[in-house]
């Protein structure tokens, strides 16, 4: 869960990477660092907090640089493996997102050509086949082409040279994205860290290459050729992340679910006649009432959205539906009726199992809808349609709100599709109806919570715990046991509660 940010324009770099990254920070990290161009290639990194780094932090002068958030993959949590990594001649300097594959081969190349190389990375590779190319006569284009043709894996990589005054940047299969504000252009690997600054972005498709000036920007495929990008327009909300008057971003997050679950059934809902309407299904309601079945894929707490919205449109629509766990789903090497409606479930948009059964999907000649949060991410433009669950951006690594308006939008769709088969007019206006309220009731149990501190008391002295539940509280269940462990490191395990064995069998 790496971090990218860079700069080009005409105000101090330095502020800009730092802030860029402290954006970023809810992404995990294990060390930092930036590099700025002037009169030669600063770099500055350390290992712990970006707040520390950036404390220590020398001046440094230039208007223009890249950043890093790293979390270890090849290498251990050391200074000289964080990023930027810079050639030996100080000309070249990369950031980079993803893992190469052939790394150790790529790396002994180097060794044997004479180069030192000074960290245990993947990553360090890149800068010095460039700044070799380079020394060559090679342009700095033709330079990075020339190391992406034999490199093998994932890159989200952006690259800074001495001696010119652009960044490259490359994209395979980590995602990658230009903002571009009045003569300053932005890069991330997240549209959440840009917004602040502009709401206009592309976002690089895989296999895609960029060159990005201060005023200019020129998206190619990996062989040169021109490519024209269209501007995607990120919506106001992503610029709201501030604390405020809460401790951290979780609890800021979930009181929160009130107002972004409004946010998503707002002009969806029609009480009139008992249903919702998705506009962005681009499907007709003869269409959905002759669909064979429905399948969900996700990953994780998205897993857990699908593993609801399969039972409510068994409910609403007495149609079959069956979610799937992303990751596994190509290597199971499912039959695909390209009759059936398929919905790939992320939040970020950029969970690359989900992103990889999308494209199996289509490959064998059936449709993919997204249910998405982040606007113009790799599945919503891959999907090309679907639905966006408007839960705005999300920085705590434990989703909250994001869980709730994919259960909202699943929800909106098991209803529309029910409308268009067997559910009665007067059952669908009284899901509308109850749906209606449930952003004041959330706020409402919000204000009063109950005896949650003695609950979490029990739980912080427990050894593990375990999370039951029957029928649509079973993956409800599921998410619990998730949220607990990612945040607290306790051993949990979701059951579910149907039979009396269930608990016989908890307790041997």
């Amino acid at each position: 869960m790496c971090g990218i940010f860079g700069y080009i324009g005409h105000r101090k770099a330095s502020s800009l990477l730092v802030k860029g990254l402290l954006r970023l920070e809810y992404r995990g990290y294990d060390s930092s660092g930036i590099v700025v161009k002037n009169g030669k290639l600063e770099s500055y990194k350390d290992v712990g907090k970006i707040s520390e780094m950036a404390s220590s932090l020398p001046s440094l002068k230039g208007s223009m640089g890249i950043a890093h958030t790293r979390w270890a993959t090849h290498g251990g949590v050391t200074k000289e493996n964080a990023h930027p990594h810079l050639s030996n001649d100080g000309k070249v300097a990369i950031v980079h997102n993803g893992i190469l594959q052939n790394s150790n081969s790529l790396r002994k190349r180097l060794a044997e050509l004479g180069v030192e190389l000074s960290s245990e990375t993947d990553s360090e590779v890149f800068c010095h086949f460039i700044s070799m190319d380079l020394e060559q006569g090679k342009s700095p284009l033709e330079s990075l082409q020339n190391v992406l043709s034999i490199a093998r894996g994932t890159w989200g990589l952006c690259v800074l040279f001495l001696e010119h005054d652009f960044v490259l940047c490359a994209r395979n299969g980590s995602p990658l994205i230009i903002g571009r504000g009045k003569d300053e252009m932005f890069i991330s690997s997240d549209p959440h860290a840009i917004r602040e600054h502009t709401d206009q972005l592309v976002a690089l498709e895989d296999g895609q290459i960029a060159k990005v000036e201060s005023n200019h920007f020129q998206v190619m495929k990996l062989d040169g050729k021109k490519v024209k990008s269209r501007l995607l327009h990120l919506e106001e909300e992503w610029g709201e992340s501030e604390l405020g008057d809460y401790p951290h971003f979780m609890l800021k997050e979930i009181h929160e679910q009130s107002q972004s679950l409004q946010h998503c059934i707002s002009g969806r809902l029609r009480s009139s006649e008992g249903t919702s309407v998705l506009g962005g299904l681009q499907v007709q309601p003869q269409e959905l009432a002759q669909l064979p079945h429905v399948r969900l894929i996700g990953c994780g707490t998205a897993l857990h959205a699908a593993q609801i919205g399969q039972i409510l449109i068994e409910q609403w629509a007495r149609i079959p539906a069956v979610s799937h766990v992303a990751s596994e789903f190509n290597a199971n090497d499912p039959v695909i009726n390209p009759k059936a409606l398929h919905l790939a479930i992320s939040q970020s948009g950029e969970t690359a199992d989900t992103l990889s059964a999308v494209k199996e999907i289509q490959r064998k000649g059936a449709d993919v809808y997204g249910i998405i949060n982040v606007v113009g991410s790799s599945i919503a433009r891959q999907c090309g349609k679907g639905v966006y669950i408007h839960s705005g951006p999300e920085q705590s690594v434990a989703s909250t709100k994001a869980f709730t308006n994919m259960v909202g939008a699943l929800a909106l769709f098991s209803l529309q599709l029910g409308r268009s088969r067997h559910l009665s007019k007067t059952k669908g206006k009284s899901i509308v109806k109850e749906m209606r309220k449930l952003p004041d009731k959330i706020r409402t149990y919000l204000e009063n919570p109950g005896t949650i501190d003695e609950a979490v008391k029990l739980v912080t002295e427990a050894k593990s715990v375990l999370f039951l539940g029957r029928g649509i509280s079973s993956p409800v269940a599921s998410e619990g046991a998730l949220k607990l462990m990612e945040i607290a490191y306790i051993p949990c395990l979701a059951y579910p509660a149907g039979r009396d064995e269930a608990w016989a069998d908890c307790t041997h």
